[in-house]
């Protein structure tokens, strides 16, 4: 059985926070929107997926046709934020850059 991991406090959310500039806290999870080339969405979205497949890790995606939008939490965590989550907002970060993703 793996461990759960352990929610971040405030203090500690606020600190990741200013090291992931762009990424807004929204309740108990982080997000952020961006706005590629509409083909570069589906890429992009393929792409985090494999990211996410081979950490263990998901975001919420959101697409829409002008924007799409990461949202992240750690349902393991009770839905609250941990350090997984700034893990992979920083690897949703470089793919978005490689993509070419305009941040929002």
């Amino acid at each position: 059985m793996s461990e759960v991991p352990a929610p971040l406090t405030d203090d500690e959310i606020t600190t990741q926070l200013a090291d992931h500039p762009g990424w807004t806290r929204t309740g108990d999870e982080i997000t952020r929107t961006f706005r590629p080339r509409y083909h570069g969405f589906v890429a992009l979205i393929v792409h985090v997926a494999d990211v996410e497949r081979l950490i263990g890790h998901h975001a919420d995606i959101d697409l829409r046709w002008d924007t799409i939008r990461f949202a992240i939490t750690t349902h393991d965590a009770g839905h609250r934020l941990t350090a997984a989550d700034f893990d992979l907002a920083t690897r949703i970060d470089a793919l978005a850059t490689a993509h070419t993703a305009t941040p929002m």
